[in-house]
């Protein structure tokens, strides 16, 4: 394992929306009808990679993540393990982060920056299982509606922990005279991702064996029990609705790459469908695209598969309408979504599209129809009308995947969309526009002079 340098890590370009005027008030320009063509390299996976860096407190050497890819929530828990006493060395350019966490001394995470980020909370599983105490502010994140912690801390409860909520902060124990929390049979209401991670994390140094009952199956929930597994852990059972969790006293130091992102090959499964263009994507676990290419094939788009990590989308001139639920994996997955809708407003015939998830995820239907889309709201459901195209406009992305689903709508439509909100876009997706480009779009990241000051302007 190579040596550690104590130094912070380092901020990427065009990710901070706290960095600087310029950065915060960048839009794309994207010119639509563009055909697309070759190959994209997918990036690690932001929800797993998150998680592992939060996981990488449990080991008290040093871990090595491989295939991390360079994002502003990356960057956002990189400097709460900082403030933490994590050593944190990221090498944006070679996608390796190495985190030494073997001299941690602090217990609480500041606000300032777990306000700013949903996946912030989940250091409080590891630091309650490796400290025995842990003091963590509710955290934020996108606006798409209620995410509860109270499944983190019933199963935190379970495993002994006394649990406070005060002024906004969880004030997390290990009760009595005990140094280490105690396994537990943990029956959760909701395959909670989070919540089984946390649980899963924690329960990895408890004494005896916790039982997670109704536990998430996503991918990035395996990823984990992989990378703790690496490490030393005993977990059996992810993937499934039952983890089974042994205790062990301590984890060793481990090099471990990130799993690709489904999300974002999803993504861009969805800009060639749009576009009727023939792209492939490379890394990728096609097992974990399996509901996506499923109702890609239902409406008349074929993804091959080339090669066990590759897969390509065939140009359909026609597509038709289909209805869509998200679910817990391996239903639909919410994040893709917006990414759909997109691409069945040029659907022939009517969609019906249902969040069950959340609440506040259907924001982007006002922004879609202002580019000619058909879309009527009641409630959860979103019923979309194909139309034979759309046009561009001047769009506001109001959260990570809504922002990626007006890029995707913009490279189909009749002239030039302008996305704003890049700061969730930056959140979640790799140098979206350059791989973009590199498809053949043509779409630019500027600086939106509308909102930058005067002598801003004067500068320019």
């Amino acid at each position: 394992m190579p040596t550690q340098e104590d130094r912070p890590i380092t901020l990427a370009p065009n990710l901070s929306q706290d960095s600087s005027p310029e950065e915060s008030h960048s839009v794309l320009h994207i010119w639509g009808q563009q055909p697309l063509s070759g190959h994209v390299k997918i990036s690690g996976a932001k929800n797993s990679a998150l998680v592992l860096m939060a996981g990488s407190i449990l080991c008290s050497g040093t871990c090595r993540l491989r295939n991390v890819p360079s994002l502003l929530d990356i960057t956002r828990i990189g400097e709460i393990l900082s403030a933490l006493g994590v050593k944190v060395l990221h090498d944006q350019e070679a996608g390796i982060l190495d985190l030494d966490a073997s001299d941690i001394n602090q217990s609480k995470a500041p606000y300032e920056i777990v306000s700013k980020l949903r996946a912030s909370f989940f250091v409080i599983g590891p630091l309650l299982a490796r400290l025995g105490v842990a003091q963590v502010p509710l955290p934020g994140g996108c606006s798409i509606g209620d995410r509860p912690v109270d499944l983190h801390v019933k199963g935190l409860q379970a495993l002994g922990a006394e649990v406070i909520i005060e002024h906004g902060v969880v004030n997390a124990y290990v009760r009595g005279n005990r140094k280490r929390l105690t396994g537990a049979r943990i029956y959760l209401d909701f395959p909670s991702v989070g919540a089984t991670e946390n649980i899963m994390m924690a329960a990895t140094l408890a004494e005896g064996e916790t039982i997670i009952e109704n536990a998430a199956q996503e991918p990035e929930v395996v990823d984990l029990a992989n990378f703790c597994n690496a490490m030393g852990a005993k977990i059996q059972g992810a993937g499934t609705n039952r983890i089974v969790i042994n205790g062990v006293p301590k984890l060793h130091e481990i090099d471990y790459s990130v799993v690709p992102d489904r999300i974002e090959a999803g993504t861009f499964l969805m800009a060639g469908a749009i576009t009727r263009s023939e792209i492939s994507l490379s890394p990728v676990v096609p097992d974990h695209l399996s509901a996506a290419i499923a109702k890609l094939s239902e409406i008349g788009i074929h993804v091959a598969i080339d090669a066990p990590d590759c897969v390509r989308v065939l140009p359909a001139k026609t597509f038709r309408g289909t209805d869509i639920e998200t679910l817990p994996f391996p239903g639909f997955p919410t994040d893709l979504q917006a990414p759909f809708m997109s691409l069945l407003t040029l659907a022939e015939g009517d969609s019906m599209i249902t969040e069950t998830l959340f609440e506040n995820r259907l924001q982007h239907v006002a922004e879609l129809n202002r580019m000619g889309a058909d879309i009527r709201l009641k409630g959860n459901i979103a019923i979309v009308r194909g139309v034979p195209q759309l046009s561009g406009a001047p769009v506001q992305g109001t959260d990570l995947r809504a922002s990626a689903a007006l890029v995707i709508a913009g490279l189909a439509a009749n002239g030039m969309t302008t996305v704003k909100g890049l700061n969730h876009l930056d959140r979640g997706y790799d140098n979206i526009e350059a791989k973009l480009r590199g498809l053949g779009a043509k779409i630019q990241r500027a600086l939106d002079t509308s909102v930058v000051s005067a002598p801003m302007k004067a500068a320019l």
